[in-house]
C-alpha cells in the first residue's frame, strides 16, 4: 500500500519569519551594520528596520533583536531615528529591563542639534511609561520647556502630562504645572500655548478632588485675565485649540453684561468658520452666556440659525447628521423661533435614513397654525416612500400634529386617505393614530368609525394596530354594526394570537361591548373570559380574573369601571424625563446630543469626569421620573431663559392595588352570564355605588389587632443655618456641577405670594430674613429663575444649593437641591419650603 502524499508545504510569507533562525539573521545583520559608517549603511539599516517593524506590526515578538536595534539608532538619519523610536517605545512598557538600555541615547538625542530629533526623542523617553525611570525624565523635560524650538516645547508640555500619569508626585513636586501656567502666558507660539492649557486643565481636574489649591489653580485658569488672553489670540490657534478655548470659555462667569457682550464680539466670526466643531463650540458659548437674559437668549437663537443651516447643507452626511442633532435639541427648545425656516427640514431625495428621521421629528416640532398645511403636505408625500420606516414616521407625524390642535380637520381627512391606500404598513400605522385621535377628539368619531368600519381584521397583523382597531371596537360597538361579530371571531382565534396587547384590548373590548349590546356580546364574552383565565400570561389571566369577579359582584359596578362616560385626553405624556433633556443641552456639542442621552447614561463609571451624575442617581431620576411623575408640555410657554424641566409640568403618580393571589373559576361562563345580561338591560342607568369608605380609625383599629404598635412620628432633627453665609459664584458653579440631585419637588406659592413677585427681588429680601442667600436671579413675569444657597451654622461647613423656578400662572415652583450633606437635605428642604410658603403673608 502507499504511503500517502505528504500535505503541501506553506511558502512562508515574505513578511513574516519562518522561524527564530529568521529573527536570529535579523539581529546578526543588525549587529553587523551598528558601528558601520560604509557608504550605503544607512540604507541597509533602512530596509532591515522595515522588517522589523513589519514583524513587530503583525504581532511577531522581536525584543529578541533590542540591544542590537539600540546600537543601530547612532546616526544622523531621522528616518532611521523614528523607526527605532517605535520599537523601543512598543516593547519599553512589556520589558522594562530592556528599557534602561534605551536611556542614554534618548537622553543624548534630546541635547541633538536637530530641534525635530530633540522632540522625537524627549516624546518617545515619556512614552516609555516605566515607573522606574522617571528620574530620567525630570530633566529633559525642564529643558525642553525652555528650548529655543517651538516644536520641542510643545512635546514638552505634552510629555508633563505623560509623566503626571506615571507619578504624580514627581510632576507636582518638580513645579512643572507652574512652568506651563507661566509659558501658556509668554510664548509665542500658538500651538505651545494649547498644549500647555490642555496638560493644565487635565491635571487640576484630577487634581481639584485631592487638594484645595489644585482646586483654586483650576478656578484661576477661568480668571477674566486668562480667558481674554486667549479670545484676543483665537485666531492663531487651529481647529483642535480653537474649541479647546471655546469649551473654557463656556465654564467661565462673566462679571457683568458688558463683559458678556465683549466675548461675544470677540467670537463673532467664528460662526462663520468653515470647521463645524468650532461653529458647534462658538455656539455654545452663546447660549450658555445668555441663559440668564431672555431676550439676548432669543436674539442668539435667530443669530445661530443660519449657521447650523448652512453647515446642515455642506459635508457629509455624517457631518450633516451630527450638525443636525445639535438643530433638533434646540428645535426642541424654541419651535417658534424656527417655524419660518421649516422648508430647510424636508427630506432629499438623496438623504440617509437617519437623517431624514431626525428632519420628521423638527418638522412635527416647528408645526404651527400657518404652516400646518404645507408640513402636512410635504408629510403625506412621504407617506407612499419606498423607505417603508420612513414612510411609518412620516405618518406619525402627520398624527402627532393633529394632537397639537393644529388644522385638525384637514389632517384627519389625510389620515383617513391613508386608510385607502391598501399598504399593510399604512394601514397599521394609521389605525394607532386615529385611536390616539379619537381619545382626544371624541366629536370626530362618527367620520373615522364609518372608515374604519370597512377594513377587514384579517389585514391587520401589527399587534399595535390590531389593539387599536379592537380598542375602536369596543370603544364605539354602538356606532358599528358588526363589532360584536368580529370580537367574536377574533376571540375563537385565541390560541393563534401571540401578542398579549392584543388579547388584553381584546378582554377589555368585549367587556364594553357586552354592556352597550349585551345579547349579541354574551356568548363572546363567557369565551374570552375562559380563554383569559386560562391564558398562560400572567396580565392576561390577572385581567380576566378582575373582569369575572367585578361582574359576580355588581353588573352596574362592573359598566362604572370599564365603560365610564368618555372623557377627551388633553396631554399625552412625553416618555423622556426633563431632567434628562436638561443635561443633554448642559453637554452641548458632544456625543450626548448625537445619542439625546446623558453622557453617564453611555460612559463608563471609571472614564466619568469628576462632576458627572453618579449610576444610582440616573437610574432613580428616570425611574421615578418617566414612570411616578410624567412630564407635560406648556405649549403656550415661549419663555427661552428656562429650561425643559422649567416648562412642564409633572402629573401625578399612578398607583397599582396588589393582585389577586388566589380565585376560584366559574364551571358555566355563559349561563353565569345570561343573567346578568339580563340584570344589564334592567339596569342600564347607573349610580354612584355605595363603596366602603375606611377612616383612619379603621386603620388604627386593623393595627391595634395586629398588634401593631401606634405611635406618633418623631419630631424632625432641627437644622440652623448660618445668617452670614457667604459664597463666590465660581465655588458654586463648581459645588452645582460636581454635587448630585438630592431632592427635586414642586411646590405651592400662596395667592399673596404671586401677587409680591413682581420682581425677583421681592423673593430675594424674603428669602434672606430666613438665612438663605441668592446667587443668581433672572426672568420676568410669569416664569422666575432663582439660585439660593444656604450653609449650615454648626457643625463642619456645609452648603445646600438650590435652582428654584417659580411660575406665577400656576402658582408652583419647582425645587431641586444639591448639598454636601445630602442627609440633611429633607430637613433643608422643609425650612426652604416654609419660607417659601410664606412669602407675601407675611
Amino acid at each position: 500500500m502507499a504511503p500517502p502524499p505528504a500535505p503541501p508545504q506553506k511558502s512562508p510569507s515574505p513578511s513574516q519569519p519562518s522561524g527564530k533562525s529568521e529573527v536570529s539573521d535579523l539581529k546578526l545583520q543588525l549587529r553587523q551594520l551598528a558601528g558601520s559608517r560604509a557608504p550605503g549603511a544607512d540604507d541597509s539599516k533602512r530596509d532591515l528596520f522595515k522588517r522589523v517593524i513589519s514583524y513587530m506590526t503583525v504581532g511577531i515578538d522581536v525584543s529578541a533583536a533590542f540591544s542590537e536595534m539600540v546600537m543601530c539608532s547612532a546616526t544622523s538619519d531621522i528616518v532611521l531615528k523614528k523607526m527605532c523610536y517605535l520599537y523601543v517605545g512598543n516593547y519599553a512598557r512589556c520589558h522594562p529591563d530592556l528599557a534602561l538600555l534605551t536611556i542614554n541615547f534618548l537622553q543624548k538625542d534630546c541635547h541633538d542639534e536637530d530641534p525635530m530629533i530633540r522632540g522625537l526623542a524627549l516624546r518617545s523617553l515619556c512614552s516609555l511609561r516605566v515607573p522606574n525611570l522617571v528620574e530620567y525624565l525630570v530633566a529633559p523635560l525642564g529643558a525642553g520647556l525652555k528650548d529655543g524650538s517651538s516644536y520641542v516645547r510643545m512635546v514638552a508640555a505634552v510629555g508633563v502630562l505623560k509623566l503626571y500619569h506615571i507619578s504624580a508626585a514627581t510632576c507636582l513636586d518638580s513645579d512643572f504645572p507652574a512652568m506651563l501656567k507661566s509659558l501658556m502666558l509668554t510664548d509665542p507660539d500658538a500651538q505651545v500655548v494649547a498644549n500647555c492649557l490642555f496638560v493644565l486643565q487635565e491635571i487640576w481636574n484630577l487634581e481639584a478632588n485631592k487638594s484645595e489649591e489644585a482646586s483654586r489653580e483650576r478656578e484661576t485658569i477661568l480668571s477674566k485675565k486668562i480667558v481674554y488672553y486667549l479670545l484676543n489670540r483665537i485666531k492663531e490657534f487651529n481647529e483642535w485649540a480653537q474649541c479647546l478655548v471655546l469649551e473654557l470659555v463656556a465654564k467661565y462667569i462673566p462679571s457683568d453684561t458688558d463683559d458678556i457682550f465683549d466675548i461675544m464680539n470677540l467670537l463673532e466670526d467664528r460662526l462663520q468658520h468653515a470647521n463645524g466643531a468650532v461653529v458647534l463650540a462658538t455656539i455654545k458659548v452663546f447660549l450658555h452666556l445668555t441663559m440668564s437674559m431672555t431676550d439676548v437668549h432669543q436674539q442668539v437663537y435667530e443669530r445661530i440659525k443660519a449657521p447650523l443651516l448652512t453647515l446642515v447643507g455642506s459635508g457629509s452626511s455624517e457631518q450633516s447628521y451630527a450638525v443636525l442633532s445639535h438643530l433638533h435639541l434646540l428645535v426642541m427648545r424654541a419651535p417658534m423661533l424656527f417655524s419660518s425656516d421649516y422648508k430647510h427640514f424636508y427630506c432629499q431625495f438623496s438623504d440617509p435614513s437617519y437623517v431624514k428621521k431626525l428632519k420628521l421629528e423638527m418638522l412635527t416640532a416647528i408645526a404651527n397654525e400657518s404652516n400646518t398645511y404645507e408640513i402636512v403636505t410635504e408629510l403625506c408625500e412621504y407617506a407612499g416612500n419606498v423607505d417603508v420606516p420612513i414612510a411609518r414616521e412620516s405618518i406619525r407625524a402627520v398624527g402627532k400634529i393633529a394632537l397639537q390642535q393644529y388644522d385638525v380637520n384637514a389632517i384627519v381627512d389625510r389620515l383617513l386617505q391613508f386608510l385607502e391606500m391598501e399598504k399593510d404598513y399604512v394601514t397599521a400605522e394609521t389605525l394607532v393614530l386615529v385611536k390616539d385621535l379619537l381619545r382626544k377628539y371624541p366629536q370626530w368619531s362618527h367620520d373615522c368609525i364609518a372608515v374604519v368600519g370597512n377594513i377587514s381584521s384579517k389585514n391587520v397583523q401589527e399587534p399595535k394596530a390590531k389593539a387599536a382597531l379592537i380598542w375602536m371596537l369596543g370603544e364605539y360597538s354602538q356606532d358599528m354594526p358588526d363589532a360584536p361579530y368580529i370580537l367574536e371571531s377574533l376571540i375563537e382565534n385565541w390560541d393563534e394570537e401571540n401578542a398579549a396587547e392584543v388579547r388584553l384590548h381584546l378582554l377589555t373590548a368585549a367587556m364594553k361591548c357586552f354592556f352597550k349590546r349585551p345579547p349579541e356580546t354574551q356568548k363572546a364574552l363567557g369565551a374570552a373570559l375562559a380563554a383569559g383565565l386560562a391564558d398562560s400570561h400572567q396580565d392576561v389571566h390577572d385581567r380576566a380574573l378582575f373582569y369575572h369577579r367585578l361582574l359576580q359582584y355588581d353588573v352596574s359596578v362592573a359598566e362604572h369601571v370599564v365603560n365610564p362616560p368618555k372623557q377627551a385626553v388633553s396631554v399625552f405624556a412625553d416618555t423622556q424625563s426633563s431632567e434628562i433633556k436638561d443635561r443633554v443641552f448642559d453637554e452641548f456639542n458632544s456625543l450626548s446630543v448625537v445619542y439625546q442621552k446623558p453622557s453617564y447614561m453611555f460612559t463608563d463609571k471609571e472614564h466619568r469626569e469628576p462632576f458627572e451624575f453618579s449610576e444610582e442617581i440616573g437610574n432613580l431620576s428616570l425611574g421615578q421620573e418617566s414612570v411616578g411623575n410624567a412630564p407635560r408640555y406648556d405649549e403656550s410657554d415661549k419663555d427661552l431663559l428656562l429650561s425643559t424641566s422649567e416648562r412642564e409640568e409633572n402629573g401625578g403618580p399612578s398607583t397599582n392595588g396588589p393582585a389577586a393571589s388566589g380565585y376560584s373559576a366559574p364551571t358555566d361562563y355563559n349561563s353565569s352570564l345570561v343573567s346578568l345580561s339580563s340584570q344589564t338591560q334592567s339596569e342600564m342607568a347607573i349610580s354612584d355605588p355605595g363603596m366602603p369608605k375606611y377612616t383612619s380609625q379603621m386603620t388604627l383599629a386593623i393595627d391595634d389587632l395586629l398588634g401593631l404598635s401606634v405611635s406618633a412620628a418623631p419630631a424632625p432633627p432641627s437644622l440652623k443655618l448660618n445668617p452670614k453665609a457667604a459664597l463666590d459664584p465660581g465655588t458654586f458653579q463648581r459645588k452645582w456641577g460636581q454635587l448630585a440631585v438630592s431632592i427635586s419637588q414642586d411646590c405651592s406659592v400662596s395667592p399673596q405670594g404671586v401677587a409680591a413677585l413682581t420682581t425677583p427681588q421681592a423673593l430675594i429680601r424674603h428669602m434672606q430674613t430666613s438665612c438663605i442667600q441668592c446667587i443668581a436671579s433672572g426672568g420676568q413675569s410669569p416664569n422666575f429663575k432663582f439660585f439660593f444657597f444656604a450653609q449650615k451654622l454648626d457643625g463642619p461647613p456645609s452648603f445646600f444649593l438650590v435652582e428654584c423656578i417659580v411660575n406665577t400662572s400656576s402658582a408652583k415652583a419647582q425645587v431641586k437641591i444639591k448639598a454636601d450633606d445630602a442627609t440633611a437635605s429633607e430637613v433643608f428642604f422643609g425650612l426652604f419650603q416654609s419660607a417659601l410658603s410664606k412669602f407675601g403673608v407675611l
